[in-house]
């Protein structure tokens, strides 16, 4: 299979793990293994005495019984775990597309989205947001994009790198309109739970009527990237099955310590939840104050839900120098938006750390030199 470059996770591995401040990252603040345990009573011990053998390929019962309660209608047997949503994402589209089939996508995007569609033979077409509309997706020219062979809707909301969230009768609308035309929509829902206000969370599109598919991950609401646990909830059992025949030739199964920190993390998950739902309110009343400072060299969409949002520069360079200054200059690292293949006018500025309130008051110095 051949595969372009992911131009942003090879920009945040050259930088993100020397970067003094990183103000770019998408996750929520994470915790020690010791922090985790603490959550759960008699955990220590449990995980002192866990056997480090292959666990089951689909993921433990527990596990999958932890995750399907994430949903309304979804049973155990009805979920498979992979090794991050990353994989989720290559299981789905390596079995469920073909050469020649249409692939539509929200866009920007996660590249993974549709760049693994690409390389299996597919057409893609973006569904372009309008940043004028509030990030929001025109619904109407939805049905242009549709062609005799669109096999695939792919969504992400909350979305990486806006912030922007469906009102919920629009995303009801989508799945009606999909089932009506026998196309399936792939929901990434990494962020889901990230709503800044409650009214906010849509239903996980696994739990609408048609053949959807609902992607999620432990990376990102509960902070816990490192524990390389994703799943992806179906009521289509057929798919399962192929996914299942995937996993069998990548990962075979998850990491038993992976699996078993996640399950603690998904059983009290309403606390993680809670703190890092904490952390990004108090945080986004940052930015309030942040960008109407600057608003003569930013120029933003307040998000609704999730980790990051997508400022747009006026300064009047580019945001590939403008994040490369920075991180020289201050040691803060952001993402420009051309590692999305959006533009050179837009940054990802993430917001679910605690130390974000330090950072920003480095960039803000940066801002002060530079630009007065």
């Amino acid at each position: 299979m051949a595969i372009r470059e992911f131009r942003l996770e090879r920009f945040l591995a050259e930088r993100e793990f020397r970067a003094p401040y990183v103000l770019g990252a998408s996750d929520c603040e994470t915790m020690s293994v010791q922090e985790l345990l603490s959550l759960e009573p008699g955990s220590e011990d449990d995980l002192l005495r866990l056997r480090l053998g292959y666990v089951e390929p689909a993921g433990s019962p527990s596990l999958r019984e932890a995750i399907a309660g994430l949903y309304s209608g979804v049973s155990p047997d009805e979920v498979i775990t992979f090794n991050g949503a990353s994989e989720g994402i290559m299981a789905f589209m390596a079995v469920s597309l073909r050469p020649g089939d249409h692939v539509i996508v929200q866009f920007p995007a996660y590249q993974s989205l549709y760049e693994v569609a690409r390389s299996v033979g597919c057409d893609v077409t973006f569904w372009k947001m309008d940043e004028e509309k509030g990030w929001s997706p025109d619904l109407g020219a939805l049905q242009d994009l549709v062609r005799p062979t669109t096999k695939v809707l792919v969504i992400n909301s909350p979305h990486n790198p806006t912030g922007y969230q469906f009102p919920e009768r629009d995303f009801r609308a989508l799945a009606r309109f999909a089932e009506d035309r026998g196309i399936i929509v792939f929901s990434d829902e990494v962020y889901r739970f990230l709503e800044h206000r409650a009214d906010d969370r849509l239903p996980a599109m696994v739990d609408l009527p048609g053949a959807h598919v609902s992607l999620g991950d432990v990376s990102k609401a509960y902070g816990l990237a490192g524990l390389r646990t994703g799943w992806i909830a179906t009521h289509d059992r057929d798919l399962l099955g192929r996914l299942a025949g995937y996993k069998d030739y990548s990962t075979i199964c998850n990491s038993a310590p992976g699996e078993f920190l996640a399950e603690i993390a998904l059983r009290p998950r309403g606390k993680i939840v809670a703190r890092n739902l904490e952390i990004v309110r108090r945080n986004i009343r940052l930015l309030d104050d942040f960008f109407a400072t600057w608003s003569d060299l930013f120029s933003w969409v307040r998000p609704r839900a999730g980790s990051t949002v997508f400022p747009r520069l006026r300064a009047g360079i580019g945001a590939e120098e403008f994040c490369t200054d920075l991180l020289r200059s201050a040691g803060v690292l952001l993402v420009p938006g051309t590692v999305f293949e959006h533009d050179d006018a837009h940054v990802r500025l993430g917001y679910g750390r605690l130390d974000m309130p330090e950072a920003l008051e480095r960039l803000e110095g940066y801002l002060r030199v530079r630009f007065g």
